[in-house]
């Protein structure tokens, strides 16, 4: 048989099919990676402004209600006493309604002449096991670090 007579068809082998299938997962990979964090860091974007949000409807209520910080823990509305709403509702967490990441903590716990507060959202992003935010100060509670603004008198 004549080596010149063989006609080659062109085509791909099994192993550059493999190797093409290969690339394609690893760049899915990355860039499946980079979303999700992408996501992470918007959410907890997020966080901070119903953080900073609270805090300032804190501030009015207690410039409205004689020096008085709000007392309720399950925030639904805070209105005052004399019936100015400063806060129409708690935020949602960008998770979703079943994630509950927002803490409104009152002083004294009692609900009686509330002097000061503290409000803190649950936080995912981290590097090194440690928080990256800005702005506010980080608090190790128990499911992981939070954001914490605090009150301003």
């Amino acid at each position: 048989m004549n080596r010149k007579n063989i006609k080659q068809e062109g085509g791909f082998t099994l192993f550059e099919l493999l190797i093409s299938i290969s690339i394609i997962g690893i760049l899915i990979a990355v860039a499946t990676s980079n979303f999700t964090s992408a996501q992470r860091k918007a959410r907890d974007t997020k966080r901070i402004q119903d953080v900073g949000a609270v805090q300032k409807a804190a501030e009015q209520y207690y410039s409205v209600s004689n020096y008085i910080y709000p007392a309720n823990t399950a925030v639904a509305s805070w209105t005052t006493s004399t019936g100015q709403s400063v806060l129409d509702r708690f935020p949602i967490d960008p998770k979703g309604v079943g994630y509950t990441a927002y803490v409104y903590n009152p002083f004294p716990a009692s609900g009686v002449g509330v002097s000061s507060y503290y409000v803190c959202a649950a936080v995912e992003v981290r590097e090194n096991g440690n928080a990256v935010m800005s702005g506010g100060t980080i608090a190790v509670g128990v499911t992981g670090p939070y954001y914490c603004m605090k009150s301003q008198q």
